[in-house]
């Protein structure tokens, strides 16, 4: 009588079992560490913008007095440490400047690239919205109040010089809009 073999894996079967669920395991790692540095990449640039849009926004309303052609600063937001750096620049109208904001995350001592921009323009305000006309090549106003006449100056929608709508085109701001009536359908015809 032969003895009984059991049945079941040998060492080199379950060896190369745990080597490929290791491999597994190690490609699964791999993946959730890129995703969760992409994420913190992700939270750090949305928090970068919203801190350059603030700053912007700091300036636009003159909160803090800018300097004259760059502006720093350190804070603290989202818990990080994070600086700034505003340039002001000149642009071909003579009453308004192009502003820069880069934001950097760590102190100001730390070099790095900036983790986001924000742009906008600065100056003062040529006219009271919506009356007048602005061509902002070379920073001119070519029309005036609404009701007063220019000569030469064209508003759209208006005969030149005068003021007065030119025909078919759409109403100035502020002039009542009155629906014309409805066409009544036409019957339909019998052949």
């Amino acid at each position: 009588m032969q003895p009984r073999r059991t049945r079941g894996f040998t060492l080199v079967e379950v060896l190369v079992a745990l080597v490929v669920v290791a491999l597994g395991l190690t490609a699964l790692m791999v993946a959730v560490n890129g995703t969760a540095r992409t994420s913190g990449f992700l939270r750090d640039k949305s928090l970068a913008q919203w801190i350059a849009l603030n700053r912007l926004s700091e300036v636009r309303l003159n909160v803090t007095k800018f300097g004259q052609n760059t502006d720093t600063g350190e804070l603290d937001f989202g818990s990080r440490k994070w600086h700034y750096d505003t340039r002001y620049f000149d642009t071909s109208i003579a009453s308004m400047k192009r502003v820069v904001v880069r934001v950097y995350l760590g102190d100001a001592k730390a070099k790095g690239n900036a983790l986001a921009q924000a742009v906008g323009f600065l100056g003062s305000s040529l006219s009271v919205p919506g009356s007048t006309t602005v061509d902002w090549t070379s920073g001119v106003v070519t029309a005036g109040v609404p009701g007063a006449t220019v000569p030469g100056a064209t508003v759209p929608g208006t005969q030149p010089g005068t003021g007065t709508p030119t025909p078919g085109s759409p109403a100035p701001p502020g002039t009542p809009i009155v629906p014309s009536p409805a066409p009544s359908p036409t019957p339909p015809s019998n052949p």
